[in-house]
């Protein structure tokens, strides 16, 4: 298994590559990213990119209640995360077939919206409500089609951080771009490893089958994760009227900042974490 991924070591030989392309310097490239972030056509939408990522917080307790409660064996764990890489790409094909003629605010809405659904499904597995279903057919549904529908909601936002790079600066700007996504997402791992102080979702809690502060971590999770329709506002809604903000839109040197600054912080706050979480287990409060 550890050598199929050099299977893809012939194909780079048949990638398009353009040589001897004149380069900006360092110092030109920077400037360009600061005039970039500078922008209120990136700014605002990224700093929707960045809101809703950081709701997306999880229920941290989730993998431990399904081994302890519902004795879950590490196969069917990685079923799980098998089937939900591969809905993860039927997601992708989906936005690709069937929606990409709908605005990106109606994509995030409605799967935000579906996204929810699943989540509180989770509390009726909780309760052992499964309507005849196996646990693990129940769960399968609750944690795989919530890929599925992150993956409808990736091509929108890969296609509108293309079009927010500026020429010549393709790759930083697109790499600072990304960040900013995934150190969003690093930030809401942090805040749901936090959550597990809130109640007590220990593995001595449930196998004395005290599970409330299961339910309600799920409750709380999953409208923290549907609160992020809240910005839809700040999003365009198709390529066409983020091309039209980028064309009327003015700078400003205090929004630059503050991406910057947010995205840093974020980075540097998740680095903490998981030290803290390696050197001092359970620092947070969690078991």
């Amino acid at each position: 298994m550890a050598a199929l991924p050099a299977c893809i070591v012939p194909m780079i030989y048949v990638l398009k590559e353009t040589k001897d392309v004149p380069l900006a310097s360092t110092k030109e490239q920077c400037s360009e990213i600061w005039n970039t972030v500078c922008s209120r056509a990136v700014w605002q939408p990224m700093g929707f990119v960045y809101l809703y990522n950081v709701l997306q917080v999880g229920n941290a307790a989730w993998k431990q209640f399904l081994k302890t409660v519902l004795g879950f064996t590490s196969n069917q764990l990685n079923s799980l995360l098998i089937v939900a890489y591969v809905l993860l790409w039927l997601g992708i094909i989906a936005y690709k077939k069937f929606f990409i003629t709908w605005s990106w605010r109606s994509v995030y809405v409605s799967t935000t919206l579906l996204n929810g659904v699943f989540s509180a499904l989770q509390i009726l597995l909780i309760k052992g409500i499964t309507f005849g279903l196996s646990p693990f057919l129940f769960a399968l549904g609750d944690d795989a089609f919530a890929d599925f529908i992150g993956g409808i909601q990736f091509l929108p936002t890969t296609i509108m951080m293309v079009h927010l790079c500026p020429s010549g600066s393709e790759g930083a700007s697109y790499a600072m771009f990304t960040t900013m996504s995934n150190s969003a997402y690093s930030l809401s791992a942090a805040f749901s490893t936090l959550l597990l102080g809130v109640w007590d979702v220990s593995k001595e809690a449930m196998e004395k089958g005290e599970l409330s502060g299961m339910i309600n971590l799920t409750a709380l999770t999953t409208i923290i994760q549907v609160s992020g329709v809240l910005f839809v506002g700040l999003l365009p809604r198709t390529k066409e009227e983020l091309a039209s903000l980028h064309a009327d839109s003015g700078r400003s040197k205090i929004g630059g900042f503050i991406f910057l600054f947010v995205t840093l912080s974020s980075v540097l706050y998740s680095l903490v974490v998981g030290v803290l979480n390696i050197i001092a287990p359970g620092w947070a409060g969690e078991s």
